[in-house]
């Protein structure tokens, strides 16, 4: 970390002042007297602007777009400051941004301790870090019994199976319950279909590829050719 210099801010000040900028003006939206379509939103009419954000970030990060990433990365906290702006106004369990930030704090240094903890393991490896993680998030969920709980079912197909065959190799279960490999004989076998395409990422997988966004690059590259057959 830098120190600033004479007539610099300090980088966390100017970070906090930003952030509590965009909280009051949050606040003024959604306060009587300000902006009507803020006023009426609930969390569950907020979701698809949390889901399209989302996804326009990682579009700008695959395009390695600078400007546009800076741009989404606002949109997606803006998610969160209007989520939790909503949330003040609950009657029986009101929480705010404060609150949001201190449970993510606070998660971050319980399953961190070998940055945090006094007798820190600081020469850890990134496999050791994660299976830790894992261990610690099972600790403070104890409802949840099967290591591939937890895995959104909202989520697109394809990236749901990926995080299950990535939680299921890693809780060692691919050898019991391995993905099918069955080739496709018949487009319409709608059952041959399903096992090809969860073959190919579990296959994906075993090679370190992220299938999402390969597919994603496959499907741009097609769609740029369609774009010029049309032309």
């Amino acid at each position: 970390m830098t120190t600033p210099g004479p007539g610099e801010v300090p980088r966390t000040a100017r970070q906090a002042d930003a952030v509590a900028r965009a909280v009051a003006v949050l606040d003024r939206l959604r306060s009587p007297g300000g902006c009507p379509w803020y006023a009426v939103q609930t969390h569950a009419s907020l979701l698809p602007y949390a889901v399209e954000e989302a996804h326009e970030l990682v579009e700008a990060v695959e395009a390695g777009d600078r400007a546009g990433l800076r741009e989404e990365l606002g949109d997606v906290l803006l998610q969160v400051l209007v989520h939790a702006r909503v949330a003040e106004e609950h009657e029986d369990d009101p929480f705010d941004v404060a609150d949001v930030a201190e449970a993510l704090v606070a998660k971050l240094v319980r399953r961190n301790p070998h940055v945090f903890a006094a007798d820190g393991d600081g020469g850890i490896d990134v496999a050791a870090v994660l299976e830790r993680w894992d261990r610690l998030k099972r600790a403070e969920k104890p409802t949840r019994t099967s290591a591939l709980d937890g895995v959104p079912a909202t989520i697109g197909a394809l990236a749901r199976a990926q995080k299950l065959v990535a939680r299921a190799d890693q809780a060692g279960l691919l050898a019991a319950a391995p993905p099918p490999t069955r080739p496709v004989g018949d487009a319409a076998d709608v059952e041959a279909l399903g096992d090809a395409l969860l073959g190919l990422v579990a296959a994906a997988h075993r090679a370190g590829v992220d299938a999402e966004a390969a597919l994603r690059l496959a499907t741009a590259t097609w769609e740029a050719a369609a774009r010029r057959a049309e032309g």
